[in-house]
């Protein structure tokens, strides 16, 4: 038996361990080349470097074969924002004055308490509409 079948199979679980863990599809190319050459090595008796070789080609094709597809697929997928980003441009009514010095600041946008802080800093008073401008966290950043 040839002692380098452990070492591409080694190699194949550590790609597949580590395309498992990212979610990335980048290290799923080299498990399949690993892979390829791991089965290439069990039927034939073929030296190290040709060993190498497969793996590096066949990665390399596999790459440049599938990455262009994936990359148009993930292109027509259409954006769903997230509810957060849902509420930007929304209109809120301070529920307590917002006020940067007194470290104090509450508006109620759609039923829901939020913490708020004002976009420039401004002292904004109890019962006045503002806009959200952004989500930062658990905060709505607003602005008059």
């Amino acid at each position: 038996m040839n002692e380098f079948i452990i070492i591409w199979a080694v190699l194949t679980v550590v790609f597949v361990a580590a395309e498992i863990s990212t979610v990335q599809l980048i290290s799923i190319w080299l498990a399949a080349g690993a892979f390829i050459t791991l089965l290439c090595t069990y039927f034939m008796e073929i030296p190290f470097w040709i060993q190498l070789m497969i793996f590096v080609v066949t990665s390399a094709v596999l790459l440049a074969v599938t990455f262009p597809i994936l990359h148009k697929k993930s292109k027509n997928q259409k954006y769903i924002p997230t509810n957060s980003e849902l509420d930007i441009g929304k209109k809120a009514v301070v529920a307590e004055e917002i006020n940067a010095d007194k470290g104090t600041g509450r508006v109620t946008l759609n039923g829901v308490d939020w913490s708020a802080f004002s976009e420039n800093g401004e002292i904004i008073p109890k019962d006045s509409i503002v806009t959200v401008t952004s989500v930062k966290g658990a905060k709505l950043k607003v602005k008059l």
